[in-house]
């Protein structure tokens, strides 16, 4: 790729079900290249992901945090993936032209704003701070204060603002509705229970299809090429008589990850040749971002 300074931005929200809010939220996205946005209504999230240069990548993010804070509530909402806050986390990766540390100074910019704005306070993770997003869960959970502004937001929660390298979010569905299954699954394979390097898993429920996932998120794909995941949960789920229906691809994945695990089979269940984020960003702006 080429194109000078290129940062990329993967917001989460809590809303996976309203198209209409979710339009709404897209809307905001003007000055950057919308490159995908992906939702789920077991989750009830949506993952939005946009590139550009630094200063309307962040421009772009403070906007959408301040419309999910305004469309968005926590009261109300229930679904299977866990959640701080509506803009649940709002991560800033290094593409061309720029570091992980100027990354980090984004994030933090970041929370500045959208605490002065908005209210919203943030908690710090990856490279913009020192501990895993899954660390900054518990201590969310625990009452922990955040790192910027104070308390919570009392509609919107909590927001966990990072810099890291990119991440393949993708989720591989069991042919069962087994949610112990599921759990053993995802702790078998993940890295912080003695499994695959630079793998995180979770095994949730999909209630709408009676059907339960490894929901994976792949931080080092060098690391663990997507297949050895893959094959692993195809045995494990086998050794309990089950068989894997495929994967889902959540978002945009790397030409390299593709590459590592030619000639492998992963039994994508929706995937498209634009998925891959070179040739997306290449194509700019998504034709058809929601799919």
């Amino acid at each position: 790729m080429n194109g000078g300074t290129i940062v990329e931005c993967v917001p989460n929200v809590s809303e996976g079900r309203d198209a209409r809010i979710l339009d709404e939220l897209s809307s905001c996205l003007y000055g950057v290249r919308v490159l995908d946005r992906s939702s789920d209504t077991d989750h009830h999230r949506s993952v939005f992901t946009f590139a550009g240069n630094p200063e309307e990548v962040l421009a772009a993010a403070v906007r959408l945090a301040g419309l999910a804070v305004h469309h968005l509530t926590l009261a109300s909402h229930e679904g299977v993936h866990p959640r701080m806050g509506v803009l649940d986390v709002l991560p800033f990766i290094p593409i061309s032209g720029l570091s992980l540390t100027d990354c980090a100074a984004l994030a933090r910019r970041a929370a500045e704003m959208v605490w002065q704005q908005f209210q919203l306070p943030s908690f710090f993770y990856e490279a913009a701070g020192s501990s895993p997003l899954e660390e900054i869960r518990r201590i969310a959970k625990a009452g922990e204060p955040p790192h910027t502004g104070t308390g919570r937001h009392p509609t919107a929660g909590a927001v966990a603002i990072g810099a890291r390298n990119f991440l393949i979010a993708w989720n591989i569905w069991l042919n069962a509705d087994d949610l112990p299954l599921a759990k053993r699954i995802a702790r078998t394979i993940r890295a912080s229970s003695g499994g695959f390097g630079g793998v995180k898993a979770l095994g949730l429920a999909l209630p709408s299809r009676k059907l339960v996932q490894i929901s994976i998120n792949t931080v080092d794909f060098e690391a663990t090429p997507l297949h050895i995941v893959f094959e692993a949960v195809e045995t494990l789920a086998g050794e309990a008589h089950f068989t894997v229906l495929g994967s889902e691809l959540i978002g945009l994945i790397p030409q390299q990850a593709i590459d590592l695990s030619r000639g492998h089979d992963l039994r994508w269940l929706n995937w498209r040749d634009d998925m891959v984020f070179e040739r997306r960003y290449s194509k700019g702006s998504a034709s058809n971002p929601c799919p």
